[in-house]
């Protein structure tokens, strides 16, 4: 590492090999000779007399001696990055030389390329997503049954469980997994379509042949691991494709986001916390603390993330006609920070839900302090079977609740509402009565327990199981 310059905190702290090998320039410049031998087998193919098997041959064995420093200082003298590629692999190839890039624009290998590296690295997001996604499910499994307080507002409600909680994450997650494969449907090559879209050059090459240029488009498209090609283009592939990549990563950002906001709260709460190493240090100050890193890193790489979209709509909305250049300086950095970021927070979202703790004890001294309040609604109900107007006991329920709460809040006292609704005369119970219709927390919860299995039984796990094949090192089957 060259610590005098400037360094990617995203390669260099964040993000996983795999991601960074797509966007090295040795996988670009590797995949632009890939699209120059796709074309010209295909031109060979198709009868073009110019291109010779031999020159095929030349090509396909030197696509990846690549002399870097020729390319680099070719372009430094040419100011043209493709042109200096194409020098330096006639340098590799001297047969094949003089019909390298033939009818081609530079969007030809450019395009064509960052639509590939597109499509693999969109195959990483959707593996991650699937290790986060079975990573929470084994969670909400294993604390299906355990009641914790519900919030809305950021305020004590209805009891939930922690497995229920926790599938709505999961929820987000499938979400963001289906919007990926609606947009792997939308990725197709560039193809051979000439300098503004029109096959021009090529229709030349083929004397006029329309058939051969159309097939010339297909076997390009073919042999560089895409199932069509669009079927008009400007001089680039719609950038509005771009726009749609980005905005359903940035989906993936958002789920991210809110999952870990919550669990930094639930780690203010102590009821559950990310995983905390041993010799991890949560402060330089306060020795005793154990900072949400992890999940606050998460927040901020999201929120980087999340912001992405708007450059990439305005970039689509200002391709003026066929193309202008404006987009390529800034996809240069966007693109591959949009997957890098993407990478870097699946790469923590995996790494927390490993192995997150729960302290069951703190989540029922939370739910014990609210339990009377919990209870009211149920409490209200029964005076009503007793004869009483519901209208009246609400407001009586109301009064105390509002006392109740204030004297906790102010004074520091327990909850003693239910001490307070027994000795109101206008309730039509007892003490004893009353703790008796308080039960305990675990029935305020519902079907929390039930939604959990049933939604990790028809829900996930169908999911996990159909796409085995990209996630071969995880057991695809959970103990429900």
């Amino acid at each position: 590492m060259n610590r005098d310059i400037y360094q990617e905190p995203l390669v260099s702290r964040y993000t996983s090999k795999a991601m960074q090998e797509l966007f090295s320039e040795r996988f670009k410049f590797t995949r632009w000779r890939e699209c120059w031998v796709a074309l010209a087998e295909s031109q060979h193919e198709l009868g073009l007399e110019a291109v010779t098997a031999e020159m095929v041959a030349e090509m396909k064995a030197n696509v990846s001696n690549i002399d870097f420093e020729i390319a680099a200082a070719k372009e430094k003298e040419i100011r043209h990055d493709v042109m200096a590629h194409v020098y330096e692999f006639g340098l590799r190839c001297p047969t094949a030389e003089p019909i390298i890039h033939l009818g081609a624009t530079s969007q030809f290998v450019v395009c064509n390329t960052d639509l590939h590296v597109q499509k693999q690295a969109l195959a990483l997001v959707k593996k991650s997503l699937l290790k986060v996604i079975h990573n929470l499910a084994n969670f909400c499994d294993k604390h299906k049954s355990l009641a914790t307080l519900g919030f809305t507002h950021y305020q004590p409600a209805q009891p939930t469980t922690v497995g229920k909680r926790n599938t709505l994450y999961i929820q987000d997650l499938i979400m963001d997994f289906e919007y990926i494969e609606h947009l792997e449907q939308q990725l197709k090559a560039r193809g051979a379509k000439g300098t503004v879209g029109t096959q021009a050059t090529f229709l030349e090459l083929f004397d006029g042949n329309h058939e051969k240029v159309r097939e010339l488009d297909r076997r390009v498209s073919e042999k560089l691991g895409f199932d069509s090609a669009f079927a008009v283009t400007g001089q680039t592939y719609p950038r509005k494709l771009d726009m749609k990549t980005c905005e359903t990563l940035a989906g993936i950002g958002a789920s991210a986001h809110k999952f870990a906001v919550d669990l930094r709260l639930l780690s203010n709460l102590k009821v559950q916390e990310e995983p905390f190493a041993s010799k991890q240090v949560g402060s330089s100050a306060m020795a005793y603390k154990r900072n949400p890193m992890r999940s606050e890193r998460m927040t901020g790489l999201a929120r980087k993330l999340m912001g992405l979209p708007a450059n990439f709509a305005a970039t689509a909305g200002n391709q003026w006609f066929e193309r202008t250049l404006d987009d390529s300086a800034i996809r240069r950095m966007d693109m591959a920070q949009a997957f890098l970021l993407t990478d870097a927070i699946l790469k923590l979202y995996i790494n927390i839900t490993s192995d997150m703790v729960v302290y069951p004890k703190q989540i029922e001294k939370h739910l014990s302090e609210e339990l009377p309040f919990m209870a009211t609604e149920k409490i209200l109900m029964a005076c009503v079977e007793r004869g009483k107007s519901r209208q009246e006991m609400h407001e009586v329920i109301r009064e105390h609740s509002v006392a109740a709460g204030a004297a906790v809040k102010n004074q520091g006292l327990s909850n003693d509402l239910i001490d307070r609704l027994a000795a109101d005369e206008r309730i039509p119970f007892n003490q004893n009565e009353l703790s008796q219709l308080l039960g305990n927390y675990q029935q305020f919860t519902g079907r929390a327990e039930r939604q959990t299995e049933e939604y990790l039984q028809e829900i996930v796990l169908p999911l996990i199981q159909q796409n085995e094949n990209i996630l071969e090192d995880i057991d695809a089957t959970l103990s429900v």
